[in-house]
Formats: C-alpha cells, structure tokens, sequence
C-alpha cells in the first residue's frame, strides 16, 4: 500500500508566475539549443543550459555523466537532478522530464522534451520557495529518452534506464515515479498510459478531478517513455503525456511543426497545478 507521503509546511503553490517561468524556459531551451540530441556535445549544452537556469532560482543541481550503448557505439550522456530533501530516511517522489530530441530529424522538441524541462525548472524554483517538511522530493532530467532506430534494449530510454538501477542499487526508497511528457500543448488533452502502476493511475486521475482538471483520462493505450524502466526495476511509476499533439494538417509530433507556437503557459499552468496537488495530496 502507498502510505501518506508528504506533508509541506504550508501548501506548495504552482502560480501563473511559475507556468511563465516554465514557458520561457523551455522557448530559451529550443531557441539555444536545437538540435539537442542525445551524445552529441549540443545535448551537453543543453543540460548546462538547464543546469544555469534552474540553479538560477536557488536550486541544487546536480550532473549525473554516463557512458552508455547505442546502435551506433558507446556515448556519453548526461542527466541532472535536484534534491529537496526533508530527511533522507523518508520516502521520495520522483519527477521525470527529458529533454533530448530525436535523432536523424529536423524537430526542435519544443513540446516534446523541451515543455515539461521547463516545467521542472519551474517547479524547482516552487519548491526551493517552500521546502518540503516530511518527505523528499527527487526531479530527474534525462537524456537519451528518443530512440535512434527502435526501442530496444540499447536503444532508446537511456537515461531513465541508468537512473533506474542507480536508485535501486542504493536502495533508494521511491514510493512514486511520474514521467511528465508533452505537457506543454495549448490544446492540453492529458492521458495516463494503460502501462503504468494501477494505484497511481488512480491517484492521478482523482488529483484532476479534486483541483478541477477535466482534460485528463485514463487511456487503454500502452506508452513507451521514461516511465517504463523504473517499472521494470519494480518501482511504482506512472505516464502523464499528451498524445494527441496535432493541428489541422495532422500530428506535431517528431516533425519541425513541434515549435514554441504549439506550446502555451496556460496548459503550463494546469499541468504545473496537477504535479503540485501530487505532492500536496496524501496517498493511499
């Protein structure tokens, strides 16, 4: 059973001031850094840039460089992390974004990748403001979430896939994983992927519906992302994406359509409000 996770002193906020935050980081992620492929020196300054900007708001950011296989060799990858930790012998939640794009393709990721990196630096600037009191707080930016052929067992997920056994390996007590993707969509439309642990999907699904969040459903689809791995190293995780990331000639998604133009701070916010009444709520 998920316990009660986590008590703030007072109740963290996300505020339209955080969600323009999160807008104009994202618009300075893609205008610097596109492309920003996984294991590529661009992806390298990409995660400074996140680094720089987050840590900019008081944050404790940390880099975490790994060596991985890929189809086409080995490369060096690099996530980042931010702690808010209230005692390291309570429970943790943990918060993905990545912020790579896909590879071989003109897409600059401004929904996919680049809005929820943003949403995390705002979220860590909300959180350096109102520290958590009984639990902790883990956000996770990773690279290497796009596959460069296929999702394969080196292919794709890397990130996700190296944070997943480092925190088993330390033991790390997780009560709850949540991948943020393509949250940054101004026609929000938030499902909760099939693949994703049953208890959690419920919680979410009853936080949108308490802060008054209609566009959120519960899918029958299975979802590959960064969620998956920490599934598969038995940890209690689950998908919050938007799919259907689409106009009137057909999906965004993967293609040089995936621009700031597609993403708004209003469905910033909401999203934003949703992470936050997360943390507020007590699990059961």
């Amino acid at each position: 059973m998920i316990g009660s996770l986590l008590v703030l002193a007072a109740a963290l906020t996300f505020t339209p001031e955080d969600a323009q935050i999160a807008y104009e980081s994202a618009k300075g992620l893609v205008e610097k850094h596109t492309p920003r492929d996984a294991g590529t020196l661009a992806a390298c300054r990409a995660a400074n840039y996140i680094l720089d900007t987050a840590s900019a708001y008081g944050a404790d950011v940390r880099r975490d460089s790994f060596m991985t296989e890929t189809p086409f060799g080995q490369k060096r990858m690099m996530n980042l992390e931010c702690s808010f930790v209230a005692d390291p012998k309570l429970p943790w939640l943990v918060f993905v974004s990545h912020y790579d794009t896909k590879p071989g393709i003109n897409c600059p990721g401004a929904n996919d990748g680049a809005s929820t990196t943003g949403l995390l630096i705002a979220l860590a600037r909300a959180l350096f403001r109102n520290q958590p009191q009984k639990g902790n707080i883990l956000l996770l930016w990773t690279d290497g979430e796009e596959c460069i052929q296929s999702y394969t067992e080196n292919d794709g997920l890397w990130g996700a896939r190296h944070a997943a056994a480092k925190y088993k390996n330390e033991g790390k007590d997780i009560r709850a994983v949540f991948c943020l993707d393509m949250l940054g969509d101004k026609d929000l439309q938030i499902t909760v992927p099939a693949n994703g642990t049953p208890k959690l999907r419920q919680i979410v699904e009853r936080m949108s519906k308490k802060i008054g969040l209609k566009n959120l459903t519960l899918s029958k689809d299975v979802v590959i992302d960064d969620h998956v791995p920490f599934l598969d190293a038995g940890f209690r995780a689950v998908d919050l994406i938007d799919f259907k990331y689409e106009g009137p000639e057909g999906t965004y998604w993967h293609t040089p359509q995936d621009t700031m133009e597609q993403v708004s701070a209003d469905s910033l916010l909401k999203a934003g409000q949703l992470v936050v009444a997360l943390i507020n709520g007590f699990y059961r």
